[in-house]
């Protein structure tokens, strides 16, 4: 079962990255907003810093889109996609090293697997056409509720979990349902890694069991919300290269070498800066609006 999973994984990022690469071929080797494909040493870094947490379970999509916000990196409106592309590959490299070595139950893996895949090919279609302000409200709102998650879980007020490595029945059919809707939040740029844990905890699952959970379910939707964008064009190219490129030796590095960190320090100040970034975008949202309300209102009637 491993095996036809791992397949597959491969053949769908080979088809992502066909995608993507035709893509930027056609468009004469730049984005859709006319830059170059070579990522600058900040989208490099942040790439990597970025998924070096990740692969030890912190998440990435939070913190990338607070350094993306604090540096001007990208425009707000091209966030979302700019994550799902430039994260996949690095997402795909931490699903096949946690698949291998933590035991887990096929038809759980799968089923979730299925249903958060489905989810962002349904988010993806819907967010990728989103204006620039709806955009911000719906990261911040998001963004949120990703703090909250984090916080629950940095006060012990999640389960510790149990000792399952799959489930069945009632249990599974939850988890389907909440991970079909992870997925689909997973292309507005909440994570899925921390709810994803909590909701592996809350259903009496062994926490490790998260990891190739959480990670395969990001592996095998990320490149199917992620073709999405790259059709529509909402996504900044060298900064989504940075986060690929720079995020792939972070991965193998933590997953190898460093393997554990004490990470409640950390954790703490991913709590505060991802609760700054969603003030800050539902603050702009609120600006976008205003300057929206003239033109709205002295534009011509049907």
């Amino acid at each position: 079962m491993k095996a036809i999973l791992f397949v597959m994984l491969a053949a769908l990022t080979a088809a992502y990255l066909a995608v993507w690469v035709r893509s930027v071929w056609r468009a004469g080797g730049r984005g859709p907003s006319g830059e170059g494909a070579r990522p600058g040493p900040g989208n490099l870094l942040i790439g990597f810093v970025t998924n070096f947490f990740d692969t030890l379970g912190i998440g990435s999509f939070a913190t990338t889109t607070s350094l993306f916000r604090v540096l001007g990196a990208v425009p707000d409106e091209l966030i979302p996609g700019t994550l799902n592309v430039g994260h996949t590959v690095p997402s795909v490299t931490q699903a096949f090293i946690y698949i291998a070595i933590v035991a887990v139950a096929m038809p759980t893996l799968g089923a979730m697997i299925a249903a958060a895949v489905a989810g962002a090919w349904l988010g993806a279609g819907v967010v990728s056409r989103w204006s620039r302000a709806r955009v911000q409200r719906g990261m911040g709102s998001a963004l949120l509720a990703a703090a909250g998650l984090m916080l629950m879980t940095q006060l012990g007020l999640v389960p510790l979990g149990g000792e399952a490595v799959g489930l069945s029945g009632i249990r599974l059919a939850v988890a389907v349902g909440v991970n079909f809707v992870l997925g689909a939040l997973m292309t507005l740029g909440i994570g899925l890694y921390a709810p994803c844990m909590i909701l592996v905890s809350l259903l009496g699952m062994d926490p490790k069991v998260a990891f190739p959970i959480m990670m395969g379910s990001c592996a095998f939707l990320m490149p199917v919300g992620s073709v999405r964008f790259i059709r529509e064009g909402r996504y900044a190219l060298s900064a989504a290269v940075g986060l690929a490129l720079g995020g792939l030796p972070a991965v193998l590095l933590a997953a190898y070498v460093v393997r554990s960190l004490p990470l409640g320090a950390v954790r703490w100040l991913v709590i505060v800066v991802v609760v700054y970034t969603a003030v800050a975008l539902l603050r702009a949202a609120q600006r976008e609006r205003r300057r929206a309300g003239p033109s709205a209102a002295t534009a011509p009637g049907p």
